[in-house]
């Protein structure tokens, strides 16, 4: 229920012009949003990288109104990727494909994420495509395998556990050698496509994980990002690799800015890659009220910190 009330707050257009209004809810969304300007997000790295963590840059945004706003947006990217070589930060981007316009088409997307793309290639970096809802994952998928055929080779995709069809696209995407992010779920999804027990879904995130470290996958150059903060998944990982002979630098931990930040410290200390995903910009809303929708813990750490200096 918890869950489902904030994943439809996120969408609420209406809520969110009253709550944005508020100083406080900036200070209460700065647990996991680096900032609203490119430069607070630059510090934030920088102090990530003083860690020894790595981190991937998003500019906060999704559906734009215009195919001119997402012009816009892959712009940003592209000023992204200059400050992170300006500043020598240890930092990949993320980007949304309908922030490059899928609303609008998908040739319009495309071609912005072949912009960032190339530039991400001039600059000696890596673009990772995240996954939105279910309308979105095949169209998704599409781009990205049109941007492999086209010899963006620094370019990753994600899959979320949660959805029945993973297991396939996993396979596919194995067999290429991809770079993947894998994670549980961030949408709510109806019971006919998604598993819908935390049960399912952990087994699935395991199964998941195991196909991509398989010795074919491997061969082919597959690379995993397991991003998740949820314990019993990191020790079996941490296990697993260990069984199959996994060396630390065929994969990754990936973990939300604000979020189990001393266990992410204690991972890179002992040696594992671990990158911290630091979105930024002023439009946070969304991505805040999904934070909220994933885990209880993070509204009661909210409410227990909400007046803490």
């Amino acid at each position: 229920m918890t869950r489902a009330l904030f994943i439809n707050l996120s969408r609420n257009d209406a809520f969110q012009r009253f709550v944005i209004r508020f100083p406080l809810s900036r200070r209460v969304s700065r647990r996991f949003v680096a900032g609203e300007t490119l430069a607070e997000a630059v510090a934030a790295i920088q102090r990530l990288n003083a860690k020894g963590l790595l981190a991937t840059f998003d500019h906060l945004g999704e559906n734009v109104k215009s195919a001119g706003e997402a012009r816009a947006a892959a712009d940003a990217y592209t000023g992204m990727l200059d400050a992170i070589e300006q500043n020598k930060l240890r930092s990949n981007v993320s980007l949304k494909p309908t922030h490059m316009g899928l609303d609008f088409g998908d040739d319009v997307c495309l071609g912005n994420i072949k912009r960032v793309a190339a530039h991400a290639r001039h600059t000696g970096n890596f673009v990772r495509i995240d996954m939105e809802g279910s309308p979105y994952t095949q169209r998704t998928l599409d781009l990205y395998r049109a941007l492999r055929a086209d010899g963006a080779d620094n370019v990753g995709i994600v899959i979320q556990a949660y959805l029945f069809r993973s297991a396939d696209d996993i396979a596919a995407l194995a067999a290429m050698g991809a770079r993947v992010r894998l994670f549980k779920c961030a949408y709510k999804e109806p019971d006919h496509i998604a598993f819908p027990r935390k049960a399912n879904v952990d087994a699935s995130f395991r199964n998941l994980i195991s196909a991509l470290w398989s010795p074919e996958a491997l061969a082919a150059g597959a690379h995993a990002a397991l991003a998740t903060h949820d314990e019993r998944i990191i020790a079996w990982a941490i296990d697993e690799a260990a069984k199959r002979g996994v060396a630390k630098d065929r994969f990754e931990f990936q973990m939300l800015y604000g979020i189990r930040r001393e266990r992410q410290e204690q991972l890179a200390r002992d040696g594992y890659t671990v990158r911290v995903y630091v979105p930024y910009g002023t439009q946070w809303y969304p991505y805040f009220m999904r934070r909220l929708a994933e885990r209880p813990a993070n509204v009661l750490f909210l409410i227990k910190n909400l007046f803490e200096k």
